[in-house]
């Protein structure tokens, strides 16, 4: 007969290894085929059934979420990088909007469950949006009181550009240069002309 309490400790790191365990299949599998592939599959490659999958991840949203969070930190890393390096406010925004965009690309077709996470309050990527638009509002908000960005411009809005760019730069008639033009337009439209500063 087990001891209650190393047998406790013992499912929990079973529980632990298989959750970090299907998280590195997931990650793999996404990176490859996008985050619209079965869950069931990946359930498979990882050698667990479905149900095991689901306890940990109880939808795909979930599963996403957890995956980015190791980028959320390195995106935070960056956010402190660039607050702490660049004194021009409006390159400094222009500088997150590319970390975001970057971080927006990591899965094939993630700046949709991102897009649809804005609507929906019980999304596990919902958190993660509007800590990102705050994020976003942080540096426009400079920007705007340096004279830099246009006065009518919101967070939200430019994270939604920042999506939509990342979208745009995955879908079959984009090349190597529509991730540096489609970001070029996108500043030329939130950023104050030099003249009218």
């Amino acid at each position: 007969m087990g001891v209650p309490g190393v047998e406790g400790r013992r499912s929990r790191a079973d529980k632990q290894r298989n959750r970090t365990h299907i998280l590195e299949v997931a990650e793999e599998f996404f990176a490859e085929r996008g985050i619209t592939g079965s869950m069931d599959a990946i359930a498979k490659l990882a050698g667990v059934g479905p149900g095991t999958l689901y306890r940990h991840f109880p939808n795909r949203e979930a599963l996403i979420a957890a995956l980015l969070r190791a980028r959320d930190e390195e995106l935070e890393a960056r956010r402190v990088a660039i607050q702490g390096d660049e004194t021009d406010s409006s390159t400094a925004l222009a500088q997150w909007l590319e970390a975001l965009s970057k971080w927006a690309t990591a899965f094939d077709g993630l700046p949709e469950p991102l897009r649809a996470a804005l609507t929906e309050d019980t999304s596990p990527l919902a958190i993660t949006c509007q800590g990102f638009i705050s994020v976003t509002e942080e540096f426009l908000l400079a920007a705007q009181r340096d004279g830099g960005a246009q006065s009518w411009v919101r967070a939200r809005d430019l994270f939604l550009s920042t999506l939509a760019t990342a979208w745009a730069c995955g879908a079959a008639m984009a090349d190597e240069s529509s991730h540096e033009a489609l970001n070029a337009l996108m500043r030329s439209g939130w950023e104050t002309p030099a003249g009218g500063r």
